[in-house]
């Protein structure tokens, strides 16, 4: 199993998607577009792609002139049957690759949010084992439609659209599902003034938070990797 992922910031934590990865002795082969405008191509070879979150919005192509290229690419492994994750940003570009429209700055949320599962999502093959209500880690501020065709699996009281599928294997979560509790601590350590812009008291508040929801959205973060590990 051969994996592509693409990171769009200079830190990325792979986190949960990384555990399960790992479990299922993946070769992951790493891309960063933001340095070097690199970008994996279906002739490749690759079975899969993971497109992660950044502090970009996905029409900033002024400043970050790669990202009418990435939707593309991820458009071409879902068409090519290849299992495409994009998590915040990278399903904001998933989105914008299929015809959805991006609204920035509309959306803000940020901590350990609650997040529902429509009625698809609780049949859906990314989802089916996790609650249907469920708390899991949030940082952002855009959001977007949902492209023609997609079908709706878990939605949210700010922005609606959580989570999408279009094909058999192509899924984008608005939600950071991969953010273990500690890639949260990693974060809260390493963008302080970020963080509390988004959440103000946000390094006080954490550590009670952390103790309150982190351990379920753990849970709920590795079996959504697994899962979608399990669709490669």
């Amino acid at each position: 199993m051969r994996v592509a992922i693409v990171e769009n910031t200079w830190i990325t934590h792979h986190g949960q998607v990384g555990v399960a990865l790992h479990e299922a002795g993946a070769l992951v082969e790493i891309f960063r577009p933001w340095a070097d405008g690199r970008l994996p191509e279906v002739a490749q070879g690759h079975d899969a792609i993971v497109v992660f979150g950044g502090e970009q919005s996905a029409l900033d192509d002024a400043a970050h002139p790669y990202l009418p290229a990435l939707a593309r690419c991820m458009a071409g492994f879902s068409a090519a049957d290849r299992a495409v994750l994009g998590i915040c940003l990278g399903s904001q570009i998933l989105a914008r690759a299929f015809g959805g429209s991006n609204h920035l700055g509309t959306a803000p949320e940020f901590g350990w949010l609650p997040v529902d599962l429509t009625e698809a999502g609780r049949s859906d093959p990314l989802l089916s084992a996790v609650p249907q209500a469920f708390p899991i880690f949030q940082w952002h501020s855009d959001t977007f439609t949902l492209p023609p065709g997609a079908t709706h699996l878990a939605t949210g009281p700010v922005a609606q659209n959580q989570a999408f599928r279009l094909g058999r294997a192509t899924y984008g979560t608005q939600f950071h599902f991969e953010a273990s509790r500690a890639v949260v601590a990693d974060w809260t350590r390493t963008f302080p003034e970020a963080t509390d812009r988004m959440a103000t008291g946000w390094a006080q508040s954490h550590p009670d938070l952390a103790a309150q929801l982190g351990a379920q959205a753990d849970r709920t973060g590795l079996e959504i990797a697994r899962a979608w590990v399990g669709l490669i």
